[in-house]
């Protein structure tokens, strides 16, 4: 399989920012932080404005997974999570500031407006997930067969809960077993969707990209002897969902740590919040060693998602289902040019 090298956006380094930058250049340079956010199939969904001490985040629904993600939920969330490092870097860079979300009622593609003003909004939790933003990375290789203690568990639960979304941990192999036969269903239906399947393959890249999933990331080629290169057209054409169910059901069994991130509300303003507890959660399980990846197909397939939130025992609304525990270190996914993102 054809691994990336590591992308040039990962090597960004807060001593790059001369000390004597004004604001409009450290909100630039906050934005070298904001999109190394995750997203879903790497689409890297957003647009950020900068007018002097002001940046705007906007949705880019050109972007968008119709299939997989018909309502944009997953769009917003993944703008959720860059909002979020955008938040850690401010605070890393000395700067208050006052976030509107959804500012207009005419343009729901403007997700949030975040002004700098004196005496504005700082949170100085925020300072020792800044080191883990560039040392996230998603994993899709086997975890160490390692339990996470009470107390890390406790603080994924309480990041959660700061960006107001309910994270329940789920670590008991009996709860996990039912979570993984839920996931396994949702891998058959869904490859079993030729739209599906066309749209995963048209973000696989197996060669060197700036966005989608690079070939070994995808999930797929552990199950296919393929050359990289014939890896989308395999993926489009033949439904490997019985394949994928296994090996995802394999991944859950030697999981030791499933999480669910659920919030009250199902609705845009639910999702932007989704995405910031997400990139919280996901920071958080950095600083304290360990690493993460999706396995989100019992949420984005609608008849599996009820059975979900009756799996994991919550009145709240499932959004994101994640493993976590210790992994091997795998490349950074690619990242777009900042000047395609930023205006």
């Amino acid at each position: 399989m054809d691994h990336v090298t590591r992308s040039a956006a990962w090597d960004v380094d807060e001593h790059q920012l001369a000390p004597s930058a004004g604001v409009e250049e450290k909100l630039r340079f906050a934005l070298r932080y904001a999109v190394l956010a995750p997203s879903s199939h790497n689409t890297q969904p957003w647009r950020f404005i900068v007018d002097g001490d002001a940046v705007t985040l906007c949705a880019d629904r050109l972007r968008a997974l119709p299939v997989v993600d018909p309502f944009d939920r997953e769009l917003i969330i993944s703008c959720g999570a860059a909002l979020f490092n955008l938040r850690v870097a401010l605070q890393r860079f000395g700067l208050a500031y006052a976030i509107t979300v959804f500012p207009s009622h005419a343009d729901p593609d403007v997700l949030a407006h975040v002004r700098i003003v004196p005496g504005g909004r700082r949170d100085a939790s925020l300072d020792a997930l800044f080191p883990a933003i560039v040392q996230r990375m998603t994993t899709r290789a086997a975890f160490v067969d390692e339990p996470v203690p009470p107390a890390a568990q406790r603080r994924l639960i309480e990041a959660g809960a700061a960006e107001g979304a309910d994270v329940a941990c789920i670590d008991a192999p009996a709860d996990r077993e039912r979570i993984a036969e839920l996931i396994a269903d949702a891998d058959r239906l869904q490859f079993a969707d030729a739209r599906f399947r066309r749209e995963l393959a048209s973000w696989v890249h197996p060669r060197r990209s700036d966005d989608g999933m690079p070939a070994y990331a995808a999930g797929v080629p552990a199950l296919l002897d393929v050359a990289a290169p014939l890896l989308t057209s395999v993926i489009r054409t033949f439904d490997v969902g019985g394949g994928m169910a296994a090996a995802h059901h394999r991944l859950v069994e030697g999981s030791p740590l499933l999480v669910t991130i659920s919030t009250g509300a199902d609705n845009a303003e639910a999702w932007l919040a989704t995405g910031q507890a997400l990139e919280r959660v996901l920071l958080t399980a950095v600083d304290e060693g360990y690493t993460a990846s999706y396995l989100n197909q019992p949420i984005e397939t609608p008849e599996l998602r009820e059975r979900l939130r009756a799996a994991i025992g919550t009145a709240s609304t499932p959004q994101l289902l994640l493993r976590i525990g210790r992994g091997p270190d795998t490349p950074h996914a690619p990242r777009r040019p900042l000047a395609d993102v930023v205006s």
